[in-house]
């Protein structure tokens, strides 16, 4: 017997038209490079969206041709997130701050047709044009920067284009909701970046779950400024969460210095927001000077939080920070750090302990903890560990073009992450570390992310990574990689001695290096690769 429901696709165009029908007196404000703002209304935004997808016919690009962008978080970019997968097309945002190779491999492996670009970012861009000749168009987004436009006929005005171009009339339809609505790369920390795509169902499932109360829980009166970039995993879905709610959207451009930020928040009164912990680390010193009491969730993903940096912004500004975790392949949002009703009654110290974890799985995500050499499944006693791997309607089920031979995904379909992590009988996840980054010594795990929470506890350390260097006798042995405060200084036995209540004694570092930074991806995590190339041959004291 079949149900009597009617059968529409889960496509992005209701995205679309609920916003325009229904948000339309909504704001949407973008901080521009020169200090002033872009303020456009929500029924505005719509009709330059129906306008750029006339302008995706007149410049030619196939029916569901690739769509590059290189642009940071703006209302504009948030037109194209929309003109392109609603008039069929596939949506390709390009990370601005992969390496030239990487980005020109990204844009002819995905095979952009046209890529849209900020003018600030077009000295990033244009210098590797001539590698690209699948790209017949480069459209300029004037953010007025201070930037000289090439005068080459590949060169075209998106607001000229907009201008001249009639809006689209009706409604945008897409009848398979299994068509491919946007890509995105990984961050290609080992080899060249792969390729996810996502389909219009993938995407509509995951903005929807932005919704719910133990989630995003975004909400029509909600103001949101996503500092995430939206050249990376969809800004988090918050994008098109924003629409279906129908909350404001402040917008931070290319600053997003810490004193930007602040300023942002403040001024727009926003109610959610969310980055990266670097984000959150240089911003910490300005909140007593700033009146923040405008918001009620910052979401922090990316890397693991560390419980010093979330204790500091419940005490001082009443809010945790909220861990957000998930990956390119899982659209992103896998899990999120919503405590549950296990812990009324906790202490202080136990709920700082579950604010840091990585939460339970989303609403339709099902996920696992396995053996890395056995395969063996483990139970979920806040003890065993293993990689974690994640099935669901918005998880990736390949690569694009088949790159990596499938070798990150099990028999029976589920995404290998490559993170490890233990889980508690309430099914909330605790990231340990990653398969590639963990310290096998004498035959035992050492968790670098753990150990590197502890070490960030340390008053005078502002971020910490953790790699294994070679031991003859313990095979690996851990060297922390410090940045001391501003002033400070820091000796591996002061260290120690601070960790040495903190971790097993056989976690305690080998060796401490002081570094002026820790090296980041593209996506602002650490780079444990290039911390293990830098420190190639190191040799550790009394080995």
């Amino acid at each position: 017997m079949l149900g009597l429901m009617q059968d529409r696709p889960l496509t992005l165009p209701h995205v679309f038209h609920r916003a325009e029908q229904l948000f339309g007196r909504k704001r949407m404000v973008t901080a521009r490079p020169d200090g002033t703002e872009d303020v456009v209304t929500v029924a505005r935004w719509a009709e330059r969206v129906r306008r750029l997808a006339t302008v995706l016919d007149t410049l030619g690009v196939s029916a569901d041709g690739r769509v590059g962008t290189f642009c940071w978080n703006t209302s504009r970019h948030l037109e194209l997130y929309l003109a392109a997968p609603c008039t069929g097309r596939v949506l390709h945002t390009l990370n601005i701050r992969l390496h030239h190779d990487q980005l020109v491999y990204v844009a002819e492996h995905a095979g952009d047709e046209v890529v849209f670009v900020d003018r600030s970012l077009l000295p990033l861009f244009w210098p590797h044009v001539d590698r690209l000749p699948g790209v017949a168009h480069v459209v300029v987004l004037d953010d007025g920067a201070d930037v000289a436009v090439p005068d080459d006929p590949r060169i075209r005005s998106y607001e000229e284009l907009l201008a001249a171009a009639e809006p689209y009339a009706g409604r945008f339809v897409v009848d398979d909701e299994n068509t491919a609505a946007a890509m995105c790369y990984t961050s290609g920390t080992t080899g060249n970046p792969k390729g996810v795509v996502y389909s219009h169902r993938s995407t509509m499932l995951h903005s929807l779950v932005t919704l719910i109360a133990d989630g995003p829980a975004l909400a029509e009166r909600d103001v949101v400024m996503p500092v995430v970039p939206m050249f990376h995993a969809n800004a988090w879905g918050l994008p098109y969460g924003c629409l279906l709610a129908g909350t404001d959207l402040v917008f931070p451009g290319p600053d997003l210095s810490p004193g930007a930020i602040v300023d942002l928040v403040e001024r727009h009164r926003v109610t959610v927001t969310g980055g990266v912990p670097t984000i959150w680390m240089n911003v910490l010193p300005l909140l007593g000077g700033h009146d923040l009491s405008s918001l009620r969730t910052i979401f922090c993903g990316g890397s693991a939080v560390p419980k010093a940096l979330c204790e500091e912004y419940r005490v001082r500004l009443g809010v945790p920070l909220l861990h957000i975790w998930g990956m390119t392949e899982t659209s992103p949002i896998g899990t999120m750090g919503v405590l549950g009703s296990h812990l009324d009654g906790a202490s202080d110290d136990e709920l700082a302990a579950a604010r840091v974890r990585q939460g339970r799985p989303m609403p339709l995500v099902e996920m696992r903890i396995v053996d890395p050499e056995t395969g063996e499944e483990m139970p979920w006693d806040d003890h065993a560990t293993g990689e974690v791997q994640a099935s669901g309607p918005w998880i990736a089920k390949e690569y694009y073009r088949g790159e990596g031979g499938g070798a990150q995904f099990t028999d029976d379909g589920r995404l290998r992450t490559g993170d490890v992590a233990t889980v508690d009988p309430y099914g909330s996840f605790r990231l340990v570390d990653r398969t590639k980054d963990l310290i096998k010594s004498g035959g035992e795990w050492i968790g670098t992310v753990e150990l590197e929470n502890e070490i960030m506890a340390h008053p005078k350390v502002a971020e910490a990574a953790v790699i294994g260097v070679a031991h003859p006798r313990w095979v690996e042995r851990p060297l922390a990689c410090v940045v001391v405060e501003d002033g400070e200084s820091l000796t591996l036995d002061e260290l120690r001695e601070f960790l040495a209540d903190r971790v097993a004694k056989w976690w305690l570092p080998d060796a401490l290096e002081l570094v002026d930074e820790v090296p980041k991806t593209s996506v602002g995590k650490f780079s444990k690769k290039t911390l293990r190339e830098r420190f190639a041959g190191y040799a550790l004291p009394n080995a």
